[in-house]
């Protein structure tokens, strides 16, 4: 009896071993194929003012720390004036500092203009790996490059205000102010996505 558990056990260690080994040999990604993906023209603007803060394609999580450890990112506070942060499965909470210092003045801008109200940062930046977990679980998620994955894009949600899940018309006007403010002033380039309930929004290295 010990001996047949012996020769069950073994192959089971062997293809336990074997499937950890292949998932750290290969990444969840084919980047041949992300590369071979080309954005849209409404989408284009925000690659190209990505690629303008001199930070390279963020592949996984060594390559964030990479940016942590010398100083490029920054990490964004889960409460801020006029914003807060959901949980975050599929992103970090870290960005260049232009993109995090725009994030707090136009959670401070949407405070003045609503008097205390908050908003809601749903995404923040994303690795490729990060991106392909979130695709598993939403086909809707972007299968070539996406702005977030250089640090300087974040989504703030449209149906979530004050920590509350609800439609609001006179928050979502009030945030759409805000957003066309920083837009006018050249300093976002934003798109409302309808499927994920958002606004995507990519600070422009102004």
């Amino acid at each position: 009896m010990r001996k047949f558990l012996c020769w069950v056990f073994v192959p089971f260690l062997y293809n336990f071993h074997y499937s950890q080994a292949s998932k750290k040999a290969f990444p969840c990604y084919d980047f041949t194929q992300v590369l071979k993906v080309e954005p849209s023209a409404l989408y284009k603007p925000h690659i190209d003012a990505s690629k303008s803060f001199g930070v390279t394609l963020l592949k996984d999580a060594k390559t964030v720390q990479k940016y942590i450890n010398n100083g490029k990112f920054h990490k964004v506070k889960k409460n801020g004036k006029g914003y807060r942060i959901q949980k975050l499965d599929y992103s970090r909470p870290y960005m260049v500092s232009k993109a995090k210092a725009t994030l707090e003045k136009m959670g401070s801008r949407f405070s003045k203009e609503t008097k205390g109200h908050t908003f809601t940062v749903s995404s923040i930046t994303r690795t490729l790996e990060d991106q392909c977990r979130l695709r598993r679980v939403n086909s809707n998620a972007s299968l070539g490059i996406s702005s977030h994955n250089y640090g300087n894009s974040f989504d703030i949600s449209y149906i979530r205000f004050n920590d509350v899940l609800k439609y609001n018309p006179k928050m979502e006007a009030a945030l759409e102010k805000v957003l066309n403010y920083y837009v006018n002033t050249g300093r976002i380039y934003y798109i409302k996505e309808r499927q994920q309930s958002c606004y995507h929004v990519t600070v422009r290295n102004y």
